[in-house]
């Protein structure tokens, strides 16, 4: 996957307001666990280049780029995505203010329905994926749970050596620490809802 966001329909809002919180976030938690650029590098499999560009705020990185940082740096996802929220009983998560990551061709998107923050063990996704299209995921941390319902369309899902093919309406719950991968097989746009957790 190229290693960039745009601001085209289906992909995150405005960058810069992405690159203002991932970029400090992410030089925190590597900082924070005494690694280098060109360590993180090395463990992520995301170039050295890359990562300075996260951090200056200068590139946006797909969701296959920040799994793996993510991984190689033991953090959940969430945590690269952190804001301070202020503390109220309830936060409202306008659809329009949304943060959306997306996958290269911009045919998987994933919108955090959640506020994020480091404390979370759980997290909550709306996940897109066009007719016909594929979207592998790379192994999340040992542990990692994720419960998936199809809201709308059909989704053909990989989990390791495991095929499953799921209709609107039909959810599934799976070990997320292996290879698997998000397919959908009909005419029309999928839409699902994710939660993930964490050990």
């Amino acid at each position: 996957m190229a290693e960039a966001l745009a601001g085209s329909p289906g992909t995150l809002p405005p960058p810069n307001d992405l690159n203002e919180i991932l970029g400090p976030n992410l030089r925190r938690l590597r900082v924070k666990r005494g690694l280098s650029l060109e360590r993180l590098a090395r463990a992520s499999g995301v170039s050295r280049a890359m990562l300075s560009q996260i951090e200056l705020g200068q590139s946006a990185p797909t969701i296959n780029v920040l799994w793996k940082v993510a991984r190689a740096m033991n953090v959940a996802f969430s945590a690269l995505l952190a804001q301070a929220e202020k503390a109220t009983s309830a936060v409202v998560l306008e659809r329009a203010r949304a943060k959306r990551l997306t996958s290269e061709d911009g045919r998987f998107s994933s919108r955090a329905l959640f506020p994020v923050d480091v404390e979370h063990t759980a997290e909550f996704y709306e996940l897109r994926l066009a007719a016909g299209a594929v979207e592998r995921a790379v192994p999340h941390p040992p542990g990692t749970i994720e419960n998936l319902v199809v809201a709308s369309g059909r989704l053909a899902l990989s989990v390791g050596q495991e095929e499953l093919v799921l209709a609107e309406g039909d959810a599934v719950r799976f070990v997320a620490d292996v290879p698997h991968a998000y397919g959908n097989p009909g005419a029309t746009e999928s839409i699902m809802y994710l939660v993930m957790t964490y050990v």
